[in-house]
C-alpha cells in the first residue's frame, strides 16, 4: 500500500478511536468538538509544512531542506533525494556539454549549430574564422544575415546533400561547406578550408595548359614541314636544307622541355631524397665559367671571382643544374658586349653564396615574386627567342630548398640582375669550414 494512504488510514482510525472514547466518556457533543479540534490542528500542521515547502521550492538547496513531521518527513526526504538526482544528472549533462564544446573547439573543421529558425546557437573557433562570426555577439542571429551569399542561402533553405564550395566572406579562404539536418528542422553546418587544395588544382590546370601550349608550337612547326615535304613528289634539296635545321631546333626545344619536366618531377618526389656528400663548389664554378664562355661565343665579357674555397654538403648534379640555369639565363638575357660575372664567396655568418650578376635588361619589381613559378615569363616573346623552357628558375627554387639555402634576387630595369644562392653555415663541409676559420 502507498505510504500516504497508509498514513491517512492510520490517522482516520486514531481519530475514530479518540472520538469514540470521548463520546463514551463525555457525550456526543464533546466528542464532536474534540474531533474538530484534532482536524483543525492537523490542517494547521499541513498548511505550515506547505508554507515551508513553498519557501524551499523558491530556493531548492539540499542543505536548506526544512524539517518535517509525520508524512511530511517522508515527502521532504523524497524531494531531497529527487533534487540530488537532478543535480547529479545536470552535472553529467553539463560535463557532457562542456566535453562536446571542447571537442568542437579542437576540431580542424568549422562547426555551427542552427535552431529551427536558422539562428546560431553555437559555433567553434574555426567557424568564427571561416565565416567572420563572434560566438557571443552573434548568438541568436540569423546565419543568412551574417553570411550574405545567395548560393549559401539557397542551399540552406533547399537541399544540402552535397558540399558547397564558396569563398569566405572575410578573407581569401575557399571553403567546402556541408549542411547536415538533425532532429526536427535543426541544422549543423560543417566548413572546411580547401584553399590549398583549390590552389593546387589551379596550379595543376595551369601546368597542363602551359605544357600543352609549349609543346604545341614545336609540334606544329615539325608537323607543318613534314606535311609540306610529304606533298612534294620530287624532293627539293633547298627546301630540305632549310627545313631540317628548323625541325631539329624545335625537336631540341621539346627535348629540353621534357628534360626539365623530368628534373622537376625528380626534385619534387618524396621517393628521391637529396644526397648528402661534399661538393667542390669552386670546381663546379670553374666548369660553369667555361660553359658560359662557350654559350656566349665571345659576345659577352664573362668573369669568374673565387673568394672562397668552401665545399657544400649536398648533391653535385642538382647544384650544377641550378647554378647552370642561373648562368644560362644571364647569358641569354644580356645583350652583346654586356658583362656576366660569376662569384663564390664566404658570408659574415659562416655561410657561403654563389652569385651570377649580369648587365642585362633587368626585371620590373612586380615580376620578382613570381619568377620561380613554372612557365612564368616576364616577356613571353623574348623567352621563346632565347630558347628558354620557363622551368629553369622553378628548378633552381627546388634545388635551393632541398639544400636549406635561400634564393635572393635583385634587379633594376636596364641595369641588370643579380641572382644569389645563399647557403647557411650548417651546409659548409666540415673540413673546409675548419680551414676557413683558421684562415680568418
Amino acid at each position: 500500500m502507498n505510504p500516504v494512504w497508509r498514513w491517512l488510514l492510520l490517522r482516520l482510525f486514531l481519530i475514530a478511536v479518540f472520538g469514540g472514547v470521548a463520546w463514551l466518556l463525555s457525550g456526543a457533543q464533546t466528542a464532536l468538538i474534540a474531533v474538530c479540534v484534532i482536524l483543525l490542528w492537523m490542517l494547521i500542521q499541513h498548511v505550515r509544512h506547505l508554507a515551508r515547502l513553498s519557501r524551499w521550492i523558491a530556493d531548492p538547496r539540499p542543505e536548506a531542506l526544512p524539517p518535517g513531521s509525520g508524512i511530511w518527513e517522508d515527502v521532504f526526504a523524497d524531494f531531497y533525494h529527487l533534487l540530488r538526482r537532478q543535480r547529479r544528472s545536470a552535472s553529467r549533462l553539463t560535463a557532457t556539454l562542456h566535453e562536446f564544446r571542447r571537442a568542437g573547439m579542437a576540431m580542424p573543421d568549422g562547426l555551427v549549430v542552427l535552431d529551427r529558425e536558422n539562428c546560431i546557437e553555437w559555433c567553434n573557433a574555426r567557424a568564427q574564422q571561416h565565416f567572420g562570426l563572434d560566438a557571443k555577439r552573434d548568438a541568436g542571429q540569423q546565419i543568412t544575415y551574417l553570411v550574405r551569399q545567395p548560393q549559401f542561402a539557397e542551399v540552406l533553405l533547399g537541399g544540402y546533400s552535397e558540399p558547397l564550395t564558396l569563398r569566405s566572406p572575410h578573407g581569401e579562404l575557399v571553403l567546402s561547406v556541408l549542411i547536415v539536418p538533425y532532429e526536427e528542422n535543426r541544422k549543423l553546418i560543417i566548413s572546411r578550408d580547401v584553399t590549398d587544395r583549390e590552389r593546387v588544382e589551379t596550379m595543376r590546370r595551369d601546368f597542363v595548359a602551359n605544357v600543352s601550349h609549349e609543346l604545341r608550337t614545336p609540334l606544329t612547326v615539325i608537323g607543318g614541314f613534314l606535311e609540306t615535304l610529304s606533298d612534294i613528289e620530287t624532293p627539293d634539296p633547298a627546301l630540305i636544307r632549310r627545313s631540317l635545321p628548323l625541325m631539329s631546333d624545335q625537336a631540341k626545344r621539346m627535348q629540353m622541355l621534357v628534360e626539365d619536366l623530368l628534373t622537376l618531377s625528380r626534385l619534387e618526389s618524396d621517393a628521391n631524397p637529396g644526397r648528402e656528400e661534399p661538393v667542390n663548389v669552386p670546381d663546379v664554378a670553374r666548369g660553369l665559367y667555361h660553359d658560359a664562355l662557350a654559350l656566349s661565343a665571345g659576345r659577352h665579357k664573362v668573369t669568374l671571382l673565387l673568394e672562397s674555397t668552401a665545399w657544400i654538403i649536398g648533391a653535385e648534379d642538382e647544384l650544377r643544374s641550378a647554378f647552370g640555369n642561373l648562368v644560362s639565363n644571364a647569358i641569354r638575357y644580356t645583350p652583346e658586349q654586356g658583362e656576366v660575372r660569376l662569384s663564390w664567396k664566404s658570408t659574415a655568418d659562416g655561410g657561403a653564396v654563389f652569385s651570377v650578376k649580369d648587365s642585362g635588361i633587368g626585371i620590373e619589381p612586380q615580376h620578382l615574386p613570381r619568377l620561380t613559378e613554372r612557365f612564368y615569363r616576364v616577356d613571353r616573346g623574348r623567352s621563346r627567342e632565347t630558347g628558354g623552357t620557363g622551368l629553369g628558375l622553378a628548378i633552381v627554387k627546388h634545388v635551393v630548398n632541398r639544400h636549406a639555402a635561400k634564393l635572393e634576387i635583385s634587379s633594376e630595369p636596364g641595369q641588370g640582375s643579380t641572382f644569389s644562392v645563399v647557403f647557411p653555415e650548417s651546409r659548409i663541409a666540415a673540413d673546409t669550414a675548419a680551414t676557413l676559420k683558421t684562415a680568418s
